[in-house]
């Protein structure tokens, strides 16, 4: 069974950094383009970063640029966003995503998802 597991959400003051990690298992991941998804209360999901299976580019969207960096690990099947920086506005449930063929910060077209970190930015 495929699946994706989050972890690493959590408080942190305006300014502070967080790492998310998302576990794959029942894949490989090296053969899937990788995403980030977010989603704030009453807020359409929002995609911040993704990395394609193919040469590994790195795409971000505009309101993470210079703050967020993707990665993964395919020995350990596990996808990071470290968040650096972090604003209130970053304030959402994060979602990790994973496809065999589409890449791009659109959310409609990735097929596999975990179920979600919260990531609360407050002082």
């Amino acid at each position: 069974q495929l699946q994706l597991v989050e972890s690493g959400g959590g408080l942190v003051q305006p300014g502070g950094s967080l790492r998310l990690s998302c576990a794959a298992s029942g894949f490989t991941l090296d053969y899937y383009a990788i995403g980030w998804f977010r989603q704030a209360p009453g807020k359409e999901r929002e995609g911040v970063s993704c990395m394609s299976n193919n040469d590994d580019s790195t795409y971000y969207g505009d309101s993470v640029k210079g703050r967020f960096t993707i990665s993964r690990d395919n020995a350990k099947n596990t996808v990071y966003l470290q968040m650096n920086s972090l604003k209130p506005e970053d304030t959402a449930v994060y979602y990790c995503a994973a496809d065999l063929y589409n890449l791009g910060l659109d959310a409609t077209y990735w097929t596999y998802w975990g179920q979600g970190t919260q990531v609360t930015v407050s002082s």
